[in-house]
């Protein structure tokens, strides 16, 4: 209390001290009436920073060549990001919805693509073999033409196109981290997984037979019959004498004989 008189006497003490806490009681009153409890949560828009951790081996991919993927990340979220040696991401953003989305998008990056798991992703690039689609953030992979339907797809252009939103689903991950997605069995429009309906390859004709069956053409000669013997040089007759008759017309002068 704010008191400016020299002296001060119990009663006036007791009246203060009553006024001020019926003061008190008053504004806690009106504070209750717009909030009652304590948030659970910051609101959506104070400013807020969140840290996560990414494997120190994956810190060069989210940052990329010459800073370019984390330069996307804050162009197209609106979220700043920064990167650590340690490992150590911090997101700082007004807006919980760009914390999110900037988060999101280096966990897709970071992360690795599960066998079996259903993604969305968006085409990037069509080829006469297919389609390739990014998807978790930071990957591509390759949806093969006889994977984009159940039917045959004579030209991939004419079912995709470059930017549009598909739902694909991961068949393999090869040992060099290639992945092979498909579209065929994927519901596009609820993402759900379908059941594969389409007939296995029968084996080609003679894919069964070993190789060693070659018939005629073995090495070893089992089936080829008695080898023709070639006889001995001897056979062939006398071998002509280079001295014998003369030189033939044609021949240069210098092997001519100088009796010819």
């Amino acid at each position: 209390m704010d008191i400016k008189i020299a002296g001060i006497t119990e009663e006036i003490m007791k009246v203060a001290l009553h006024q001020a806490n019926d003061g008190r009681a008053h504004i806690l009153g009106e504070m209750a009436k717009a909030l009652d409890h304590t948030r659970t949560e910051l609101s959506a828009h104070a400013p807020r920073i969140e840290t996560m951790t990414v494997p120190k081996e994956k810190i060069r991919d989210v940052i990329g060549t010459g800073g370019k993927v984390i330069r996307e990340i804050v162009a197209q979220t609106g979220a700043k990001v920064d990167i650590e040696d340690d490992g150590t991401v911090k997101i700082s953003s007004s807006d919980l919805d760009k914390i999110e989305a900037a988060k999101n998008w280096i966990i897709g990056i970071v992360a690795e693509a599960e066998v079996g798991k259903i993604y969305t992703g968006k085409v990037v690039n069509l080829v006469d073999f297919g389609a390739f689609v990014n998807f978790m953030g930071g990957k591509d992979g390759l949806v093969h033409v006889s994977e984009i339907k159940n039917e045959r797809v004579a030209k991939v252009s004419d079912v995709l196109s470059e930017g549009q939103e598909v739902k694909v689903k991961v068949l393999e991950v090869d040992q060099r981290g290639k992945v092979r997605l498909s579209m065929r069995v994927v519901d596009q429009e609820t993402g759900a997984e379908l059941e594969d309906t389409r007939p296995a390859r029968e084996p080609r004709e003679g894919g069964d037979r070993p190789r060693g069956d070659r018939g005629d053409r073995r090495r070893d000669g089992g089936d080829r019959g008695p080898r023709r013997d070639r006889g001995d040089r001897g056979d062939r007759g006398p071998r002509r004498d280079r001295d014998e008759g003369p030189a033939p017309e044609f021949a240069p002068a210098f092997l001519k004989r100088d009796d010819d």
